[in-house]
C-alpha cells in the first residue's frame, strides 16, 4: 500500500478521508475483541481500530501484531467518539478505522520503550541506536539539525559565498591536535591524514580569488577523550577575502539570529564585546558565562601587608589575591559544604580557600584575627558583601587564581541557582595573545595556531616581546560555552615564516610542511579572515542541552573512548589489508 499521510498529520479536517499510513506499532491494546494499535511514524502517533464487525480480516492481521512491528494499514479516519479524546497528542480527535492492516515485518521485543523522558544506560541506547533514533525526541533533534544546515547554506548563498568541499585526504602538518593517519597503498611508507580543519585549504581558496567560501565541513581529531568532544565533527567553516574583523562578526551575527530564529529565540545584534584580558580579569575564563554575576574582584592591594602568611606571601612572591561573593552563601552553605569547596578548588591548582561571611552583627571568619579591622572593611566594601553574603578568596599564581576561582564562580552558580537559565547571552572575546608558553615543550607556542595575523601595532613586539603580542584573534561565545573561533589570517609569506620561527619552526621546517601556502602567498594572496563555529554544539544548545551532551545531536556518536557501540569499530583488519598498505602491527596484546 502506498502511503498517503503520514501518522502524526490527521487532524478533524481529514475525517471521511481514505488514508494509507505506514509506520511501526507503538502500542496495542484488546478491548472487549476491538483492537487498538497506537501507530507511530517520524510525525507522531494515530489510533487505529481494528473492529471484527467491520473489518475482521484486518482484525485477525492485528491479533498478530505485537510492539514495534512494521505495518501498513488502510483505513477511514473518523471522529473519535465522546469522552475518548486524547488531548496529549495532535491527533487525539481523531482515529482510522482499518478496513487492511498488514505486517511488513515482525520485529523482537527492543531492549527497551521507544518512548522519550526514559531511564536507559548511554551504552544501551549506542549499541541500539537505530532503535533510539525512532524516539520522537531523538528525530526531532535530527529534523533541527538538518533545518541548521539547510538555513546556514541559504543564509551564504544570500550573501554571495560558495560552498566549497576540500578533500579529505591531505598532508600532515604536525602541529596541533594529533592526526587520524591513512596509510598509502600506492606509496609504501607514506600517509595522508584526515582534516582536523580546512584551515589551510580554505585559505589557498581565498589565494584563488573564491573570495567568500563557506563549507559545512566534517573534521577529525584523534583526541584524549572528553566529555563534550568527538573523535568527529561538523563545523560551519568560513572565510572571506577582504575583510577586517568586523566584517567577519557582522556575518555571523547574521547567521546567529537567522539559526535561533528556528528554535523561536530572538538574537538581537550586534554581541558585545569583551576582551581575552578582561575576560580573564572579570570571570576567569576566555569563555565567561555572563547570565549571572559573582565576577572576580582584586584585593591584592588590600591584603600586601596583612600579618595573614598565605596572603602576604603570595603577594611578596609575585602572586594575587581575588575573591567573589556568593549572594546568601553565608546561610545556604555550611562548614561541610565550605570544606567541600575547598576540595573543589585544589583540583585546579589552589592550595585553598579562605572565607568571610557577611552576618547582621558583623564578619564571621577564622582569619579575621590574622586581619585589622580597616581590612576587613575594605574587603568587605570591595566585594560589596551584605548581610547572608559569603566572600571567598585565593591566593596563588594569576593563572591558578583565574581558574581556580573561575570554575569555583560556574560551579556555585550552577549549585545555587543563579543562573538565568532562559537567557542566551552571546558575546565575542577578542584581542587574545598570539603565542603563549608551553610549559610542557618549554617553547613559545601558538595560542589558537599559526596562520592567525598579529595586530598592526603589536608587530614591532615579534622580535623584542612576542609573548606581549595581541592577535586579530576572536571567540564566539554562549553561555559560557564557545560555539566558534576564528582569526583575520597572515598574508604575506614573510611575516607567517617570522611567526613560524618564533614558535620553532624552521625554514626547512615551514617549507616541508606548509610550502605549497607560503608558495601560494607569494602569489598575490588578499587580506582574509574566517571563522569555524561548532554545528554540533549548536544544535546541542538549541535543542536545550548542556554543550557536553553533543552525542544526543549526532546520529551516530562514539562514546567518550572512541567506540562506535553500534558497529563495533575500531575493529582488526584482515592480514592481506595491512599487506596491501605495507603495515605490520607490533607489540599486539592478545584479546581476552
Amino acid at each position: 500500500m502506498k502511503r498517503t499521510h503520514y501518522c502524526g498529520e490527521l487532524r478533524k479536517e481529514h475525517v471521511g478521508q481514505r488514508v494509507h499510513l505506514n509506520g511501526w506499532a507503538h502500542r496495542r491494546r484488546d478491548h472487549g475483541g476491538v483492537i487498538f494499535i497506537d501507530l507511530r511514524d517520524r510525525e507522531g502517533v494515530v489510533q487505529v481500530v481494528c473492529d471484527p464487525r467491520h473489518g475482521p480480516e484486518a482484525h485477525a492481521v492485528a491479533d498478530q501484531v505485537r510492539s514495534e512491528y512494521v505495518l501498513a494499514v488502510e483505513g477511514e479516519v473518523r471522529e473519535r467518539p465522546p469522552g475518548t479524546v486524547n488531548p496529549r497528542i495532535p491527533t487525539g480527535e481523531v482515529e482510522v478505522a482499518a478496513s487492511r492492516v498488514e505486517i511488513l515485518n515482525p520485529s523482537k521485543h527492543p531492549p527497551f520503550p521507544i518512548e522519550d523522558d526514559i531511564e536507559v544506560d548511554e551504552a544501551v541506547r549506542l549499541k541500539y541506536r537505530y532503535l533510539d533514533l525512532r524516539r520522537p525526541k531523538m528525530f526531532n533533534i535530527l529534523r533541527l539539525r538538518h533545518r541548521v544546515i539547510q538555513e546556514t547554506r541559504t543564509y551564504f548563498d544570500e550573501l554571495g559565498f560558495l560552498e566549497v568541499e576540500t578533500p579529505l585526504l591531505l598532508k600532515s602538518t604536525p602541529e596541533g591536535a594529533r592526526d587520524f593517519l591513512v596509510p598509502s597503498r600506492l606509496h609504501p611508507g607514506r600517509f595522508y591524514v584526515l582534516p582536523q580543519s580546512p584551515q589551510l585549504l580554505k585559505q589557498t581558496l581565498m589565494v584563488a580569488g573564491i573570495d567568500r567560501y563557506f563549507q559545512i565541513a566534517r573534521c577529525l581529531r584523534d583526541e584524549d577523550p572528553r566529555a563534550d568532544r568527538q573523535l568527529e565533527f561538523t563545523q560551519i567553516d568560513v572565510e572571506m577575502s577582504f575583510v577586517e574583523q568586523d566584517d567577519v562578526l557582522t556575518v555571523i551575527e547574521g547567521l546567529i539570529q537567522r539559526l535561533f530564529a528556528l528554535v523561536g529565540v530572538e538574537v538581537k545584534p550586534p554581541f558585545p564585546r569583551i576582551t581575552y584580558e578582561e575576560a580573564m580579569r572579570r570571570f576567569g575564563s576566555d569563555k565567561p558565562d555572563t547570565r549571572f554575576g559573582m565576577e572576580l574582584v582584586e584585593v591584592t592591594d588590600i591584603v600586601s601587608d596583612v600579618d595573614f602568611r598565605v596572603f602576604a606571601e603570595t603577594v611578596r612572591g609575585g602572586g594575587q589575591v581575588k575573591g567573589i561573593r556568593v549572594p546568601g552563601g553565608a546561610t545556604r552553605l555550611s562548614q561541610k559544604r565550605i570544606e567541600e569547596l575547598v576540595k573543589f578548588v585544589q583540583q585546579f591548582g589552589a592550595k585553598g580557600l579562605a572565607w568571610i561571611a557577611v552576618e547582621e552583627g558583623g564578619l564571621r571568619s577564622s582569619i579575621l584575627r590574622f586581619l585589622p579591622e580597616a581590612v576587613q572593611q575594605a574587603l568587605c566594601r570591595r566585594l560589596e558583601g551584605q548581610p547572608g553574603d559569603l566572600l571567598l578568596f585565593i591566593a596563588d599564581r594569576p593563572e591558578v587564581v583565574a581558574n581556580a576561582l573561575g570554575r569555583l564562580r560556574l560551579h556555585l552558580g550552577e549549585r545555587l541557582g543563579l543562573i538565568d537559565t532562559s537567557r542566551h547571552d552571546f558575546l565575542w572575546v577578542v584581542d587574545f595573545p598570539l603565542f603563549e608558553w608551553d610549559e610542557t615543550e618549554q617553547r613559545i607556542a601558538p595560542m589558537h595556531h599559526p596562520f592567525t595575523s598579529p595586530k598592526p601595532e603589536d608587530i614591532p613586539l615579534l622580535d623584542s616581546d612576542p609573548l606581549k603580542v595581541r592577535a586579530n584573534l576572536y571567540d564566539l561565545v554562549l553561555n559560557g560555552n564557545e560555539i566558534g573561533g576564528g582569526s583575520i589570517r597572515i598574508h604575506r609569506s614573510d611575516l607567517q615564516e617570522k611567526v613560524f620561527r618564533i614558535i620553532g619552526i624552521t625554514p626547512e621546517q615551514a617549507w616541508d610542511r606548509f610550502g605549497f601556502l607560503l608558495e601560494a602567498f607569494q602569489y598575490g594572496a588578499p587580506p582574509h579572515g574566517g571563522i569555524a563555529l561548532g554545528l554540533d554544539r549548536i544544535v546541542a544548545l538549541m535543542a536545550g542541552y548542556e554543550a557536553a551532551r553533543i552525542r544526543d545531536v549526532i546520529a551516530f556518536p562514539k562514546t567518550q573512548t572512541g567506540l562506535c557501540l553500534l558497529t563495533g569499530a575500531p575493529s582488526k583488519v584482515e592480514p592481506k589489508q595491512l599487506e596491501e598498505v605495507h603495515i605490520r602491527v607490533v607489540g599486539e596484546e592478545e584479546e581476552a
